[in-house]
């Protein structure tokens, strides 16, 4: 089987569908700003993606100086971003190409390591992009058994098998050939250097569309995404035994 063959698709969320990066990137920067720390490329590329908390764990660690404890970080960030949430939208071609799947009866969910409560608000006005998720929305706080937070494959697995009814297995353990077939009938579109890695452990094709920021030699070691793309305007769906677009697909897009 050809590996540009899928039969369903998982989206992460932040930098991929919406432009929510350049919020949590000037909150977490105020931050550390205040505690005379610069918030470097290389700080953002090693925590995004990854679950607050975890996240934020491990940038107060590389920053000794900064009295803050998780907990306090964590308040000052979302008290700072619920005023951020209405300015997020739409990345070029996401609304697009969510469409036209959803229209051609592609099984899709989303599988993103923001906490639900910050899912919900920076999403809630773009209801025209999401409606089409439904319910089908694994977020990094979800009480799922052992769910560990990217770059482990188990956000992907669960999205697959829970949400979507893919015969992938347990998240943890060996698989058999029939589920490791399933997986790599899964397409994931990540933006992120641990959402991508994730995916592959996963087993399934990965789409990377990194952030404009994030230069794709930062990607290193032997999970490689299938495709890099500059934007989501940039895929291609029949390269994917998917459906082309139409000659007006692009009428309404945001």
């Amino acid at each position: 089987m050809s590996p540009r063959q899928v039969d369903y698709v998982i989206f992460d969320v932040d930098g991929l569908l919406i432009n929510s990066e350049h919020a949590y990137t000037a909150v977490i920067g105020n931050i550390l700003a205040k505690h005379g720390t610069e918030f470097t490329q290389e700080m953002k590329s090693h925590i995004m993606g990854r679950p607050a908390r975890e996240a934020f764990a491990d940038l107060l660690s590389i920053c000794p100086g900064i009295p803050l404890t998780v907990d306090t970080f964590l308040t000052q960030y979302d008290t700072a971003l619920t005023l951020l949430w209405p300015t997020v939208t739409p990345l070029p071609g996401a609304y697009r190409l969510v469409r036209h799947l959803h229209a051609h009866g592609v099984p899709m969910a989303l599988a993103t390591s923001s906490r639900r409560k910050n899912y919900v608000a920076k999403t809630r006005h773009l209801r025209d992009m999401f409606v089409n998720f439904g319910d089908r929305v694994v977020c990094g706080d979800d009480l799922h058994s052992g769910m560990r937070g990217k770059p482990a494959p188990d956000i992907f697995l669960v999205a697959a098998r829970e949400l979507l009814g893919i015969a992938v297995g347990d998240t943890h353990g060996p698989c058999t050939e029939r589920e490791r077939e399933a997986r790599r009938r899964g397409l994931v579109f990540e933006d992120g250097i641990a959402g991508m890695q994730g995916a592959k452990r996963a087993g399934m094709s990965v789409v990377w569309v990194p952030d404009g920021d994030l230069a794709v030699a930062e990607c290193s070691g032997a999970l490689k995404p299938d495709l890099i793309l500059k934007s989501l305007e940039e895929f291609v769906p029949e390269e994917w035994g998917l459906q082309p677009y139409s000659d007006n697909s692009t009428v309404g897009d945001l």
